[in-house]
């Protein structure tokens, strides 16, 4: 008597796998710049209306830069030798929830420097894990990376134009829970990422050995990624006088909430509109000629915008933003793609976040607020002249790097 045979096993559907991929990866895209959408325009107003002034703002804001230098790279580590990103992810953002509550009650300098600072060992370790979440399962699945993490950038322009508008009508108190708003929304989102395309074909094939501190020390030996590490910190430090005052120096000018906001949505679409087009601008120019593209416009629009243009300028000039933080920001993530091998992978991310968005940007943030003071919107003139030096660097490393990667096979 033959056996019953077996219901067929329903086929796999690649194409849809890697949609379902992309909605999760791009919904904790959105999720992130929701709050950072909230926290770049306007979390320096809510300081002020605490009664701090530019400098004290200037130190608040660089205190969780600055704790990337430690604890970001240590996080990002441990995350590879666990071989599980996600559940650190989770616990990141879980941390980043508490922290911003803990800001409710308080008054004075020192006990928001305290937090802030606490809240910065959480949060400025999510964008690097998330980074090097997307761009393994990228690579794996097929995808297009910018238009994944062009999401991020709508929902930055949502945030920062809705934000404009309620804080307008309900006054600058709304600004902290706006932010603990969004963090419950990047909490829920962490828990719908993928466990890991990536992880479970390497548990398939043979699995990667989990690695040790100093072999992830290789990176810090190579003198390739310390000059790219330099140059793109360079390209992104150029913001902190933008970063930390431009909401404010433009309230100075009488510019209504609404109308920053829009200035601010205005560059973050700029940057939607080239990660929209990033795989064939990468395929044509690579990494290391965005990074070329990106130091020249931080030139020429730190330049004019030094010199207060008024507003049917200033809005074109802040187009630029897709030159020197979207060029800049994908010639730095395919770098670490191309440049550094998959076990390294969030490591090489934690370094360049301690970086390039931490110490470097950290240091500039606090000195923006003495810069901001004694020269106005002057202080732009000082992000042209490292945005000028940080383009002698993309023009070393363009020449000096061929597209291999720079450890493994001999560290260069």
């Amino acid at each position: 008597m033959n056996k019953p045979t077996e219901p067929a096993m329903k086929p796999k559907n690649p194409r849809k796998d890697a949609m379902e991929l992309a909605i999760r990866l791009a919904s904790f895209y959105g999720a992130v710049f929701l709050l950072v959408g909230i926290i770049l325009p306007f979390f320096p107003v809510w300081l002020k209306s605490r009664g701090l002034d530019e400098v004290e703002i200037s130190f608040i804001l660089a205190a969780p830069l600055l704790t990337r230098l430690i604890f970001t790279p240590i996080i990002s580590f441990l995350a590879d030798h666990l071989g599980d990103r996600r559940r650190v992810l989770i616990g990141l953002t879980w941390g980043s929830f508490l922290s911003l509550l803990a800001f409710v009650p308080l008054q004075g300098f020192w006990p928001l420097l305290i937090v802030s600072a606490l809240f910065g060992i959480f949060w400025t370790s999510v964008m690097p894990l998330t980074e090097s979440i997307a761009m393994s399962e990228v690579k794996l699945a097929g995808l297009d990376y910018g238009r994944i993490r062009l999401w991020g950038s709508l929902t930055f322009i949502i945030a920062s134009l809705v934000g404009g508008a309620l804080i307008d009508r309900w006054g600058d108190g709304l600004i902290l829970y706006m932010m603990l708003a969004a963090i419950l929304i990047t909490i829920v989102s962490a828990y719908a990422l993928p466990i890991g395309t990536s992880k479970r074909q390497m548990e398939k094939a043979a699995p990667l050995p989990p690695i040790h501190w100093l072999d992830a020390l290789q990176l810090m030996r190579s003198k390739l990624f310390i000059l790219f590490l330099m140059t793109s910190a360079g390209i992104q430090a150029t913001h902190a006088i933008l970063y930390g005052f431009g909401t404010l120096h433009w309230q100075s000018l009488n510019i209504a909430a609404g109308v920053i906001g829009a200035l601010w949505a205005v560059g973050v679409l700029a940057e939607v509109t080239l990660f929209a087009w990033s795989a064939p601008l990468l395929a044509r120019f690579g990494p290391t000629k965005l990074l070329i593209f990106a130091a020249l416009g931080a030139v020429v629009r730190w330049i004019i915008t030094a010199f207060d243009p008024p507003l049917y300028i200033l809005f074109p000039v802040q187009i630029l933003h897709a030159l020197s933080f979207g060029a800049a920001h994908l010639g730095a993530i395919h770098f670490i793609a191309q440049a550094v091998p998959e076990q390294y992978s969030a490591t090489g991310q934690g370094l360049y976040a301690a970086f390039a968005m931490g110490v470097i940007m950290g240091i500039m943030t606090m000195i923006s607020g003495s810069l901001y003071a004694s020269l106005g919107p002057h202080a732009y003139l000082v992000m042209a002249l490292l945005a000028a030096v940080s383009l002698v660097g993309a023009l070393l490393l363009h020449k000096q790097w061929q597209g291999e990667q720079i450890i493994g096979n001999g560290i260069k």
